[in-house]
């Protein structure tokens, strides 16, 4: 499959048509239109084309696997699950063979979208603009429906013989829009026209039926239901201003007066209660700000912000948002003596609140690991039962100190973590450096295999399994680890009928 790029050729074109058609299970609640039960597409054929995609995604430089927002995201994204399950919307059998994998795009526009096989892709611009929890589980919920109802299944059981012929030109508008976008328009519209036209009319029904689902899923969760009208609010005040391409969510979602006011008026039922900004969401806002932005002049302009002459009247979140974004930029541009300092004032506007303390915390030890000062991060609980962030940070503090009894621990833990969760391409190669510092380097090419494997590369993974059973020939300390060595084989094998299998499909 050809490689596309993130934020400038496929996301955008194909987000366009996918994510307000594409996703996945017949609806469990009788109260919704049947809009056919994707008989078209089984759910280990979705979950392939699913992999497929994902497969480029985590190839392109756009692609971000940041811990602190991913917990953050997939905090939300897992307790909507949990309520799709609880109310029937998400089956046993998509629970056990789709992926629910969140993927994080580096790109400052607001969207959020739907693939096969149990994908959800979130730009960090619209983690920057919504303003707390409840409007992100909005779009999160709403996008999940769309997986849960199989819509992409029931779009080729719409369609028929029609809709693989639609798929490739997506994907050939997709590889065409990085080159010219003229191109990729000629591309749809030719010899597609119909099945593009009858796949928006389709969608319309879709995107109500996501809303609906999506809007029971998301107040079972426990989250508030005012932040799915607040987020249309945001939405619809967007296109009155003439949408310049920051928000091409409306284009693949767009809004109509009939969904604003069924939102409206399910919220009514309910006591309106809405949802304060809280210093945690502020400063995840600003980190999602500050990683979405390369402009060096911008990042001048937040790292001084803090000086500024209005900087003490404005309330305390938004004080914190700017401290954050002010530390970060900071660090990006290597200026680590005003990214500390900017780091350690953030810590009296969020004393009191548990959740900005922490990401206080990490946001320091991000810092001083920068600098050559690894005590904060190293002071983290090595834990393979707790936070993604707080552990990474755990490891990478501890390889900085030295001392083979911390790096063999780290790896041990790390072993532990990817064994829970073998699809963690970033734990598989931060532990691939702790078994190389621990000096075990057999270790560490299985597991640099492993994160390629995590990412569907399997050309790559065979290269680095191949160079572990090379070492394992030449003898050494490498070769007396027979258990690893033996994994090893066995691994390659396995990877090797996948690659074929993958070559196939091409």
């Amino acid at each position: 499959m050809a490689r596309f790029s993130f934020s400038r050729s496929w996301w955008r074109p194909v987000a366009w048509l996918l994510c307000a058609s594409l996703s996945a299970p017949p609806l469990a609640t009788a109260q919704l239109p049947s809009m056919g039960g994707g008989d078209g597409m089984t759910l280990g054929a979705e979950r392939r084309l699913g992999d497929q995609i994902a497969r480029e995604l985590f190839r392109d430089p756009d692609y971000l696997d940041d811990p602190v927002l991913q917990a953050y995201v997939e905090d939300i994204w897992l307790s909507l699950m949990q309520a799709a399950r609880a109310r029937g919307e998400l089956t046993p059998d998509q629970d056990e063979r789709f992926a629910w994998t969140v993927v994080l795009g580096r790109d400052r526009q607001v969207n959020a979208f739907a693939l096969p096989g149990g994908y959800m892709g979130v730009y960090l611009g619209l983690i920057a603009v919504v303003a707390n929890r409840d409007e992100l589980a909005s779009v999160l919920g709403h996008e999940l429906s769309h997986i849960t109802q199989r819509h992409i299944a029931r779009l080729m059981s719409k369609e028929g013989q029609q809709t693989p012929l639609m798929i490739a030109a997506l994907i050939l508008a997709a590889l065409a829009a990085s080159k010219s976008p003229d191109a990729a328009s000629a591309l749809m519209v030719g010899g597609q026209a119909l099945t593009l036209q009858n796949q928006l009319r389709f969608s319309r029904d879709m995107e109500r039926e996501a809303d609906r689902v999506g809007y029971s899923v998301m107040t079972d969760a426990g989250y508030n239901g005012q932040g799915f009208v607040t987020m249309f609010d945001k939405l619809q005040q967007a296109s009155r201003l003439n949408d310049n391409g920051a928000y091409p969510y409306l284009r693949s979602h767009p809004l109509t007066t009939e969904r604003i006011a069924d939102m409206q008026a399910r919220q009514q039922l309910k006591e309106v209660v809405p949802a304060p900004l809280t210093l945690e969401h502020a400063l995840i806002a600003a980190r999602a700000r500050a990683l979405s932005s390369v402009n060096i002049d911008q990042q001048r302009q937040w790292v001084a912000e803090p000086e500024g002459a209005g900087f003490a009247a404005l309330p305390v979140t938004r004080q914190a948002g700017i401290l954050y974004t002010a530390a970060l930029a900071a660090l990006q541009l290597r200026d680590l003596p005003k990214a500390r300092q900017w780091a350690a004032r953030l810590q009296d506007k969020v004393r009191g609140q548990p959740e900005a303390q922490r990401l206080q915390t990490w946001l320091l030890a991000e810092v001083d690991l920068a600098a050559g000062r690894p005590a904060v991060a190293a002071a983290q609980p090595l834990s393979a039962q707790g936070p993604r962030p707080a552990l990474f940070l755990a490891v990478q503090g501890r390889l900085a100190q030295g001392g083979r009894d911390a790096v063999e621990a780290s790896a041990e833990t790390l072993q532990t973590w990817v064994t829970l969760r073998p699809h963690d391409a970033g734990a598989w190669l931060l532990l691939a450096q702790a078994w190389r510092a621990a000096g075990k380097p057999l270790r560490a090419l299985r597991a640099e295999a492993e994160a390629q494997v995590a990412r569907f590369d399997f050309q790559a993974a065979m290269d680095r399994f191949k160079a572990a059973q090379e070492l394992v020939r030449r003898g050494g300390e490498a070769g007396t680890d027979h258990v690893e060595a033996s994994i090893i084989d066995a691994r390659s094998r396995e990877v090797g009928l996948l690659l074929r299998e993958q070559a196939s499909q091409r």
